[in-house]
């Protein structure tokens, strides 16, 4: 068996004095893609926010590579691009500032690469401008850019097709099970009914707190 790159093992969330899961067992490796899925309030969110270190779990671990979690931290930003619900990025910097102290925070990307990542997702031509002046699809595209600089395998996506119109929809999901076929990992949250799915793909619904 594949070795995991990202271990959930007896994971418990609390909040607001509320379990939300508890006892919840995940191994997920290269080419897999895994849906969180599950009623609102069932700790979607949350789940998505342990396996990227952003919170602490109330009971178990998440490991990387066979590590806890919050002994690499290095190791984690040089591997995971981490994407919320919100767009995540600063109105009065450009796109191309965005991206570039974006991922200034795993693998540093030329100009070049940066404006090719921009063009992929519609957005030639706005390179230079403010994301004050942008739609929330724009800027919506702008966080989803990162995805197309070179560099972190394992990819954690919160609603990530939330303002996006059916082209660009289309394209994400493509994109999504690209990376996934060529080694890499996707976990995400979604309303949305994925019409192109990997190999890999399997759901988690939270509401039965088992794969």
């Amino acid at each position: 068996m594949t070795s995991p790159l990202l271990e959930a093992v007896a994971l418990a969330c609390e909040r607001d004095l509320r379990l939300l899961f508890e006892q919840l067992e995940l191994r997920l490796a290269g080419g897999d893609m895994v849906q969180i899925s599950g009623p609102n309030g069932s700790g979607k969110t949350s789940l998505l926010r342990l396996l990227a270190g952003l919170m602490q779990p109330t009971a178990g671990a998440v490991r990387l590579n066979g590590k806890p979690l919050h002994e690499q931290r290095s190791e984690l930003a040089r591997n995971l691009i981490w994407i919320g619900h919100a767009a995540g990025i600063k109105d009065v910097l450009t796109a191309e500032e965005n991206l570039s102290w974006l991922s200034a925070l795993h693998h540093p990307a030329s100009r070049d690469a940066i404006w090719q990542a921009l063009a992929m997702v519609g957005l030639k031509g706005f390179e230079d401008v403010p994301c004050h002046t942008l739609s929330a699809g724009q800027q919506r595209r702008v966080a989803l850019a990162r995805l197309y600089l070179p560099g972190a395998p394992l990819w954690i996506l919160d609603e990530p097709f939330t303002a996006l119109d059916k082209q660009g929809v289309a394209q994400l999901e493509e994109h999504l099970a690209q990376h996934c076929e060529k080694g890499g990992l996707v976990v995400l949250t979604t309303h949305h009914t994925l019409a192109r799915m990997p190999a890999g793909y399997r759901e988690l619904d939270l509401g039965r707190w088992s794969l």
